[in-house]
């Protein structure tokens, strides 16, 4: 499978603007600028998408791997938060809050971090990943 993604960007690089559009159409031309990704704009930019990609891949890398464990997942609600340090990503932060009926705190702890080393996008980033995992 592939998927791709087409960036478009006029003008220099503080005053220009480009945008994106994704195979789906899920992005259609969607904004980013120097604000929106080094200051506090309103459009999106590369470290959103990214954090987007990384909580959406782990989540459903998890859902996956507790269904095949045995288990029926009520909510499993993931929030990334991507490092930009001095021009390079450093770091994903997953936050993981679940509700599954019937698992242990062991075998969930245990369950959730196989899935947050062998999702694609955690394997495609090869940066420091964090996992704080939460049963509700």
């Amino acid at each position: 499978m592939k998927k791709h993604a087409t960036a478009v960007w006029n003008g220099t690089i503080k005053e220009g603007k480009g945008h994106l559009t994704s195979q789906s159409g899920a992005l259609k031309a969607t904004p980013y600028t120097f604000v929106s990704r080094f200051e506090n704009g309103t459009d999106t930019n590369p470290e959103e998408l990214m954090a987007a990609a990384h909580a959406g891949c782990f989540t459903m890398k998890l859902s996956a791997d507790l269904t095949a464990a045995g288990y029926d997942p009520e909510e499993l609600k993931t929030t990334s938060t991507i490092t930009l340090d001095k021009g390079v990503i450093t770091k994903s932060e997953l936050v993981l809050t679940a509700r599954i009926p019937g698992i242990a705190e062991e075998e969930f702890q245990k369950i959730a971090k196989s899935a947050e080393e062998t999702c694609p996008v955690s394997n495609a980033l090869k940066l420091e990943i964090s996992l704080d995992a939460t049963l509700s």
